[in-house]
């Protein structure tokens, strides 16, 4: 009979696992204490991680195959020995996050079905002021993972120009990683102004290889997100493994690794071993706070010459000399696109655009969206070869309490005679389909 429950002794806690033999990674049968023994084994990395930040749980309770869901606000019932603290938020609301300091903490949580972990880059004694910057490099579909290691060698080149020490990581998925230790004198709005203007000067020393522009449309090359540096925007942390069928990791590097470094090789399988014999490559950084003196005057340069503030995610308050919340092709002057078969909204909701958008797929996950793409792709060749990666949109959308993906295609550079028409949706899925009003 499968145990129901199995004790640990860590850090001077009993710490239950229920549910140890609970099948958390299907294709690779990872079970729930195996991704509890994974986190024992390389805890001070892990922790290191998230070490003092309040975290925003990202829950799996019935593994990575399974629907998800974020919790903000500590479970009521928990033990003495979880600390938390109180956060606000942009919306005004608040909420008591756990913090995590110690190895019974983090199995602790980990029990709960978080399987990465997503710290805040703020530490609980100073929530206004971060001690991270984040650079958050993420590829454009048809991006592929020499050109994502290129541009993060760019963004050490960049941040050593502007007296910033990069330390890399995988991000555990297709993107890539680069925090900065900073003082903590800066606050929010400050830091993302620091991270605009060096997604504006990796664009400039790269431009179509890297990118700094908000709007999809526009992006060609692999997006330098500067928006994670927005408040109450997490990313997961040093070791968190990832919800990929095989178990990555996102895994500290040294700067020699990066040029021949493959994310498929951490996995928590690979990780402790790794971790023992090499130590972990983040344990400095600590020791090593930079300034943001330079990247805010590089700021300051941007604006005299025109260049104002970068648009904001949706959810955020307008900021003072924000560019309109408007993407580029949305003109009064265009058209509305037509919705699918069956849909009151199209691909652009009912905005006017000038570009000739078509809507693919709505999907409960991104790998469903993505082969609704490949079947569209095999029913239009002829428009397909046309298309460059940035036609490709693949957006993360919000529904009740998980996220949905949409996959739209942009038909500019296929020629006016191959352009399909707005069909069936490859994957139909409706995030509000058994939803009740009150």
């Amino acid at each position: 009979m499968p145990a129901k429950k199995v004790v640990l002794e860590l850090a001077g806690h009993d710490v239950a696992v229920s549910n140890p033999d609970k099948v958390f990674f299907p294709r690779a049968g990872y079970t729930k204490l195996d991704l509890v023994q994974y986190y024992v084994a390389v805890a001070d990395g892990a922790i290191r991680g998230i070490d003092g930040r309040p975290m925003a749980m990202k829950r799996y309770v019935n593994g990575v195959e399974g629907e998800f869901f974020f919790q903000k606000r500590a479970p009521a019932s928990r033990p003495d020995w979880i600390e938390t603290v109180e956060l606000s938020f942009p919306s005004g609301r608040t909420a008591e996050e756990v913090v995590v300091r110690n190895v019974a903490q983090l199995v602790w949580i980990v029990n709960l079905g978080c399987v990465d972990l997503n710290p805040h880059p703020v530490r609980a004694d100073d929530l206004d002021h971060p001690d991270e910057l984040r650079v958050d490099l993420d590829p454009m579909p048809g991006i592929e993972w020499p050109q994502v290691r290129d541009v993060a060698l760019l963004c050490r080149e960049t941040l050593a120009d502007y007296g910033l020490q990069g330390w890399p990581k995988t991000s555990g998925s297709r993107g890539f990683h680069v925090y900065c230790r900073i003082d903590r004198r800066w606050t929010f709005p400050e830091v993302r102004r620091a991270a605009v203007a060096l997604a504006r000067e990796m664009e400039r020393r790269a431009p179509g290889i890297a990118t700094g522009k908000w709007w999809k449309e526009e992006r060609e090359g692999v997006f330098v997100d500067y928006n994670q540096n927005a408040k109450d925007r997490t990313v997961a942390s040093a070791y968190s493994v990832r919800p990929m069928p095989d178990a990555r990791v996102s895994t500290p590097l040294r700067w020699d690794e990066v040029p021949g470094c493959e994310p498929e090789a951490f996995t928590i399988r690979t990780i402790p071993d790794r971790f023992s014999s090499m130590g972990d490559p983040f344990e400095a950084m600590d020791n090593d706070k930079g300034s943001l003196d330079a990247l805010l005057a590089l700021a300051d340069e941007h604006e005299a010459s025109g260049m104002g503030d970068a648009p904001w995610p949706p959810q955020y308050a307008k900021a003072p000399g924000e560019p309109p919340r408007v993407q580029p092709s949305r003109r009064r002057a265009g058209t509305v696109p037509p919705p699918a078969p069956g849909k009151q909204t199209g691909p652009t909701g009912r905005r006017r655009t000038t570009a000739p958008l078509i809507e693919i797929a709505r999907a409960e996950t991104q790998a469903e969206a993505l082969e609704g793409l490949e079947r569209w792709k095999t029913k239009n060749p002829d428009a397909a070869t046309h298309l460059k990666p940035a036609d490709i949109m693949v957006d993360a959308m919000r529904g009740r309490f998980t996220a949905w993906c949409r996959i739209r295609v942009n038909l500019r550079n296929v020629p006016t005679d191959l352009r399909p028409d707005q069909g069936p949706l490859e994957s139909d899925y409706d995030p509000w389909a058994e939803y009740r009003q009150p």
